[in-house]
């Protein structure tokens, strides 16, 4: 099939609303219209437009589109590194958020996908939730302190339902045991030639300590964390962004919700700045997922600190060597150093 290309006489978004308009008209009927079409911030990978389908019979449905940018440049940087080892196209994260869903996962629903043709990338379409997704506001703000005390729990809730999915029912997907991801996190930090003497001995420490990974498979999310759930005033509605999604070890999902990072601020609630791993660990039990131990996510949060340091340092120097000057890549990326502290003190 050709690639997709852009009409150079219409703007990105009229050549979407096009494009839509098409494609909602085999769902919706003929006469459909796309209104408020607005491309949301975040995500260099893949592209997240919001929009209301006006129906023939004059009924509104607001949808999410997220698809395939249409210039591939910043993905393929990425494809060498461990985001772009695990990402999954976008059939297959759509496919998931409906997989998620049927287990009982907060979730928005998957009415249908976007194929890929000469003027489209691949997407999927999702109903479009009310509720808050920034982090700082779902831990500060005064609409949500009634959500806050349940989180924890709902999180752990939702991630036992989603690591229960059966094998055989998902798509094809990628994963790595512990110990070969740790070697190719430690191979990236090498390859910048600059000395961290805090990663060291997080490497040091992880490596030493590789049988607290265990040993099961399922289905991760890969970055469930505050920043990536959406939430309202009663709380859970929605586990969102799928597409570092992968095969692993169920307890790195729990260990990476609580990353300092994620805490914005609120560092005495470990999970996500908003509640505790008892908690957590409770929900995940009464959803099926089994009894974790809370050495083996102390373990994962351990690896999950690490991760996103290196992660930082990545940014960092796609900024530096002028591969993707963004303002972005440079203020995470001088949170490699933030990062190593707080690697420091979670192993004092």
């Amino acid at each position: 099939m050709a690639e997709a290309v852009q009409d150079p006489k219409l703007s990105a978004g009229e050549q979407l609303a096009a494009v839509l308009c098409e494609r909602l008209a085999e769902e919706y009927g003929t006469g459909t219209e796309v209104e408020g079409l607005a491309r949301l911030s975040g995500g260099a990978s893949r592209e997240t437009w919001s929009f209301d389908a006006l129906k023939p019979d004059g009924a509104r449905q607001p949808l999410i589109l997220k698809r395939d940018p249409m210039d591939r440049q910043v993905e393929k940087k990425f494809e060498g590194v461990p985001e772009g080892r695990l990402n999954v196209g976008r059939l297959v994260e759509g496919r998931l958020l409906q997989l998620a869903g049927e287990v009982g996962v907060p979730m928005p629903k998957v009415p249908f996908f976007l194929h890929k043709a000469e003027r489209t990338t691949e997407g999927f379409f999702s109903h479009r939730l009310v509720g808050e997704a920034l982090g700082r506001r779902i831990v500060r703000d005064d609409a949500y302190a009634r959500a806050r005390p349940k989180l924890a729990y709902q999180i752990g809730h939702a991630a036992g339902r989603f690591h229960t999915i059966p094998m055989e029912n998902l798509p094809a997907m990628r994963g790595l045991p512990a110990a070969e991801e740790l070697l190719h996190y430690r191979a990236i930090m090498d390859s910048f030639h600059q000395p961290h003497a805090g990663f060291e001995y997080g490497f040091r420490w992880l490596q030493e300590r590789l049988e607290l990974a265990g040993e099961r498979y399922a289905l991760c999310h890969g970055d469930f964390r505050n920043g990536n759930i959406l939430v309202d005033r009663d709380g859970l509605i929605g586990v969102l962004d799928w597409e570092s999604a992968h095969l692993g070890n169920p307890g790195s999902d729990l260990g990476w919700m609580c990353v300092r990072s994620w805490r914005y601020g609120y560092h005495d609630n470990i999970v996500g700045g908003f509640g505790d791993v008892a908690d957590m660990i409770d929900g995940y039990e009464a959803a099926g997922g089994g009894r974790l131990d809370a050495e083996e996510i102390y373990f994962w949060q351990v690896f999950g600190t690490l991760r996103w340091g290196i992660l930082c340092m990545i940014l960092c120097f796609t900024h530096l060597d002028g591969e993707q000057r963004t303002v972005e890549y440079a203020g995470i990326g001088r949170r490699a150093a933030e990062t190593e502290y707080d690697l420091l003190q979670l192993l004092d």
